[in-house]
């Protein structure tokens, strides 16, 4: 099947500024996105950015980069203004890899494009792991999936909750594939307070009665980079 990867990359941020330019053995951290999304077997990579320093970048490890606006509340708005700009067919499956995740696995990427592809009735498709950390731990989102392994509800709270022993979580991972058209409305959808509340924001898609079908990833998600002291962890996992 084909699809394209867009990966938002914004230069400001409160807890880690400059992060897409980070160092990871000699290239910047969002160098290492494009290359694992190009691995994934997409037709096309681009990011999406606001700052000419991080386009720059892209552009001269050989990687389109596209010009968006700076005051998008987040990576979703960006892809889907980058969408527009590529005049993407409805039907057609964009997969929103944050720039972030420079360990992602290239198959995972392309399972969630697949996984989307296969189900005509989801909207979006995300992917998830056997969570082996604390499942109470609020900075890890759950999710707690059907018989179809389609998403019922996603939390930073244990879910399922454990009143007998025993239990399975799932840790969720930020790797979307949206259908463009699905896209460009999930932008316009009011936003409800549950995804006020857990600050989660495919709970919309949910909310509004969409669906999204899930990845169960037989192997561990590797971490993304959301402060410096993520960055050193993956730069230890750098080869």
């Amino acid at each position: 099947m084909k699809f394209r990867v867009v990966i938002p990359a914004r230069y400001a941020s409160s807890r880690f500024p400059g992060k897409p330019l980070a160092d990871l053995g000699g290239r910047p951290m969002v160098v290492h996105v494009c290359e694992r999304a190009a691995a994934s077997g997409a037709a096309e990579v681009h990011v999406a950015t606001d700052d000419e320093r991080i386009a720059a970048a892209v552009r001269a490890a050989g990687f389109s980069a596209l010009s968006t606006r700076a005051e998008h509340a987040s990576g979703t708005d960006r892809v889907a203004e980058a969408a527009r700009a590529l005049r993407l067919a409805e039907d057609e499956v964009v997969v929103n890899l944050q720039g972030d995740e420079p360990l992602m696995a290239p198959g995972l990427i392309a399972q969630v494009a697949a996984a989307l592809d296969a189900d005509g009735e989801a909207a979006m498709a995300t992917a998830c792991h056997r969570l082996q950390e604390d499942p109470a731990n609020p900075n890890v989102v759950k999710v707690v999936l059907d018989a179809r392994n389609r998403a019922l509800y996603f939390s930073r709270s244990q879910i399922p909750y454990p009143r007998e022993a025993g239990g399975r979580w799932f840790r969720h991972a930020g790797l979307y594939a949206y259908r463009a058209g699905f896209l460009q409305r999930f932008t316009t959808l009011d936003i409800p307070l549950v995804e006020k509340t857990e600050a989660l924001e495919q709970l919309r898609a949910l909310w509004h009665g969409y669906r999204i079908a899930v990845v169960v990833s037989e192997a561990g998600i590797a971490p993304g980079v959301d402060t410096p002291e993520d960055l050193e962890a993956v730069r230890r996992m750098i080869p």
